[in-house]
């Protein structure tokens, strides 16, 4: 889960990041009673989850409160790569004598984690790697060692950052390894004229798979962010994820549906291009209100024109599959239109079969294999059925 930039902010400044005072406004009038309480200059931010929002007229400098209220009303509504701007952070401003960039993340690629840096800080860091990249500085970091204060230097030396950016750096070790992050990122990590060292922009990432232990994380959920089905399989506990193709895909298990959406993309190449239209994991259980929810989130997708249903028998029995796909048809009812390939294998497949073969359905249409279910659901895609 990534968050805003204001509630990166206050991680932050719960774990002893020094940040700037900072409060969130949503119209015009609390842009001008933020900046009036804060006092002084401001920078008003707009909060999306993407970059690029200078460019794109959603950072303003704001010297009155007045101002602040006028760059608000520019602000709100924006459209920033697709993302609507709702809110906006009002900041103190900083009169900034060196930029600098920083972040802890998860390096997948070498199983560890990773600190980079550099002096180069406030822009974007993409351009630094690739233009200037002995300019970033990247430190493994050991995970059962962490990070010290001595390790914290060694990570500014590396990178050129001066020695009093050691101790924030143990801090965003603190804010990564504590919140469950897989990123924690601060560009610009900047230095005012005064010496004083500041987080004055962050992009934290949250691990999903530790939302258990941290129910906290809750209020961070955003109303405005993902897809409108991804966010309904959510709350029904599916893990779906929805992918710009035409056939949908139902499975038990992340490897089998893997997969799946490999044999569906290579029948669809041979039969009109369609591609698969989403991710939709069922788990162990197959039961009919699962399916039923399944099929519901795969057939809200307007631009699905078939399904495929694969599925192994395991602790789940294909026959238990079966019924479960009979029942959810019977409940949806006239939600579900669309036609349904089904491959069933694994325990009990024999009876299961039977089970779809006596009900006898319309829209559903069972095969032996998984590559021949791939082209028959491509092939109906293709009718347009």
């Amino acid at each position: 889960m990534d968050l805003y930039e204001h509630e990166a902010r206050d991680l932050f400044a719960a774990h002893g990041v020094p940040v700037s005072a900072g409060l969130v406004a949503r119209t015009p009038e609390e842009a001008h009673d933020a900046a009036a309480r804060i006092g002084g200059a401001v920078v008003v931010k707009a909060q999306v989850k993407t970059g690029g929002r200078g460019k794109a007229g959603g950072v303003r400098f704001a010297p009155t409160p007045d101002d602040a209220a006028i760059a608000a009303a520019a602000i709100l509504g924006l459209d920033i790569k697709g993302h609507t701007v709702h809110k906006v952070l009002v900041t103190a401003a900083s009169k900034i004598a060196q930029e600098y960039y920083f972040s802890f993340l998860l390096d997948r690629a070498n199983r560890t984690f990773l600190a980079m840096a550099s002096v180069e800080g406030g822009v974007e860091i993409e351009e630094i790697a690739v233009s200037k990249p002995s300019a970033l500085a990247k430190v493994p970091v050991d995970a059962l060692a962490g990070v010290d204060l001595a390790k914290a230097r060694e990570i500014a030396v590396a990178a050129g950052l001066p020695p009093e950016v050691a101790p924030v750096v143990v801090a965003l070790w603190e804010v990564f390894v504590a919140e469950d992050a897989s990123l924690v990122e601060v560009n610009p990590l900047a230095r005012t004229e005064s010496g004083e060292i500041l987080a004055l922009d962050g992009k934290v990432a949250l691990d999903d798979n530790a939302a258990y232990r941290h129910p906290g994380h809750a209020v961070f959920a955003d109303e405005h962010a993902g897809d409108p089905l991804e966010r309904a399989a959510l709350d029904r506990g599916l893990n779906y994820v929805k992918l710009n193709g035409e056939i949908g895909v139902i499975g038990n298990g992340a490897g089998l549906v893997m997969s799946t959406l490999d044999v569906v993309a290579q029948a669809s190449a041979e039969l009109g291009g369609y591609r698969p239209a989403n991710f939709l994991d069922i788990g162990g259980g197959a039961s009919a209100k699962v399916m039923a929810d399944g099929l519901e989130i795969v057939l809200g997708d307007p631009g699905v024109r078939s399904v495929f249903v694969n599925v192994f028998g395991g602790i789940t029995a294909c026959d238990a599959v079966a019924d479960g796909i009979v029942q959810a048809l019977g409940i949806l009812g006239d939600r579900a239109h669309k036609p349904i390939v089904v491959r069933l294998d694994g325990n009990n497949v024999e009876a299961g079969r039977r089970i779809l073969h006596t009900a006898d359905h319309p829209l559903i249409t069972l095969a032996d294999t998984m590559d021949g279910a791939a082209h028959q659901a491509a092939a109906l895609a293709a009718q347009g059925v």
